[in-house]
């Protein structure tokens, strides 16, 4: 049998317990997959005052009460409650009002980068009491990313921690824990150890907490193979791109595509619609499609094509791209759309603007509604993702599996989960297109109206996507093997 691994995750949302995007979603499904494989995992993870500790089973742990944590000159106490997560896994949380009890997971507080550093002791010093001695150390985003440097620090000459591999997962680069040089002592470095931080920012009078993970830790991931590849361009790396370009020369950058959890996305099963579905049952799906043109009050027949979109909207989804393109193809075509979402208020004004121009045909509504999320996934024929970049994205995965054709940009997890479709071969899942700018958009969504009118074709892309498998039995695999190639 392979050796069981012992493995610290610390992340700073995990779902369900807290959540404010696909950071959370990993943490959790990733913990519960290893899990459910045997091996000795721990998530550590804020205690925020939102959490709804009765429904997770939160309880203190014996003997982890009131304990003190220095961080510069500022002085705090922490307690650990241990909670449940789905799959039986085990949550620990740091209970420190002073930095959690806030309302929102992140805030624009000048305590911000403390706040997480905090989390990243903390861990490390439950580790320790618990005499838990992990094999692999995994952090997530800016948030954790000194845990790398404070192995070889703080906690250089620690034999619990002397065995302990660490690894770096990036999930969005444009987010990178900056703050101002003057507050290095909140570090908790040594004179000698700060010489190991990043000194052309350090002169500058900034330090970057993501920069010194991707410096330290024995390897770092994100979360799809072509967004690796990406971060070390000029275009992509949000200023890293030296560093990420250094650390993928020695081997040490990867990507594994993020998992799905089947079992919430999945039209045989899901709790949000009435009516269930497979491969061979896709008349279900346009009756789905039916009712969801009643619900939204579009008067367009079933034939006509429905496209969704469920997103943030932010300049990163590439909403700018549909300004004149989208409008162009409504005027032209028989099409309807429903748009789910929230953000920008030009973006969020375009799509009002739209819904009005276009009467009965085209529906939006603000903000983010779980079950209408997943009556688009269920009932619409094409989903809208035309991403500038895109880390990985879960929608166009949830798609698949729902029988409704992605259109997307090939970057990122879009480029390695969607492969476009050849009627010559009668191979692909969806309609990819390279270009980031509002022909190539509008190429792509003629394109997939070309193929909706070609019901044999339809139906056969359809198909091969409900076939894909991105489930975490897949994904999870991938890091438990990362794991054992570190600890050798």
């Amino acid at each position: 049998m392979p050796e069981k691994l012992a493995i610290c995750l610390l992340a700073a949302e995990v779902a369900p317990l807290s959540k404010t995007g696909g950071l959370a979603d990993v943490a959790g499904a990733l913990t519960g997959y290893l899990h459910g494989a045997g091996h000795e995992v721990r998530l550590f993870s804020p205690a925020y005052d939102f959490i709804d500790r009765r429904a997770c089973a939160a309880e203190p742990v014996a003997g982890l009460a009131q304990i003190p944590l220095t961080l510069g000159s500022h002085s705090y106490e922490f307690s650990v409650l241990r909670a449940s997560l789905p799959q039986g896994a085990t949550a620990y949380l740091i209970d420190c009002p002073e930095l959690y009890a806030r309302g929102p997971i992140y805030t624009s507080d000048p305590d911000e980068h403390r706040r997480f550093l905090a989390l990243t002791r903390a861990a490390l010093s439950v580790c320790l009491r618990l005499r838990f001695a992990p094999q692999i150390i995994h952090c997530n985003d800016w948030h954790t990313s000194f845990a790398p440097l404070y192995l070889r620090t703080v906690y250089a000459r620690e034999p619990l921690f002397a065995r302990a591999r660490s690894v770096l997962t990036i999930h969005n680069i444009g987010y990178q824990g900056i703050f101002p040089a003057a507050l290095v002592s909140d570090l908790g470095l040594s004179a000698q150890a700060r010489r190991l931080l990043y000194q052309p920012e350090l002169t500058a009078g900034r330090i970057n907490a993501l920069r010194h993970g991707i410096l330290y830790a024995d390897t770092i991931t994100t979360v799809s193979p072509t967004h690796a590849r990406e971060i070390c361009t000029d275009e992509y790396g949000m200023g890293l791109q030296d560093s990420l370009r250094t650390r993928a020369a020695q081997g040490a950058l990867a990507g594994i595509l993020n998992g799905v959890d089947y079992q919430e996305w999945d039209p045989r099963r899901d709790r949000y619609v009435p009516l269930h579905f497979d491969a061979d049952s896709l008349a279900v799906k346009q009756q789905l499609k039916r009712e969801l043109l009643a619900r939204r009050r579009l008067g367009s027949a079933a034939e006509v094509p429905l496209a969704g979109m469920v997103s943030r909207l932010a300049g990163q989804k590439g909403i700018e791209l549909m300004f004149d393109s989208l409008p162009r193809v409504l005027e032209r075509r028989a099409l309807s759309l429903v748009v789910l979402g929230s953000g920008d208020p030009r973006y969020e004004q375009f799509f009002d603007d739209l819904e009005q121009r276009f009467a009965g045909r085209v529906s939006y509504q603000r903000g983010y509604h779980e079950e209408l999320a997943h009556w688009i996934e269920a009932a619409s024929d094409m989903f809208l993702m035309p991403s500038r970049y895109e880390p990985c994205g879960l929608n166009q995965m949830y798609s698949l599996r729902y029988g409704t054709v992605p259109i997307v940009r090939r970057t990122g997890g879009l480029a390695d989960s969607v492969e476009h479709y050849d009627p010559a071969s009668g191979r692909g899942t969806g309609v990819v297109f390279n270009d980031f700018d509002p022909p190539a958009f509008e190429w792509a969504l003629n394109t997939a109206l070309d193929l909706y009118a070609l019901p044999a074709e339809w139906t056969r892309m359809v198909r091969n996507g409900m076939q894909c498998d991105f489930s975490w039995q897949h994904q999870g695999a991938e890091y438990v093997e990362l794991y054992r190639r570190l600890t050798g």
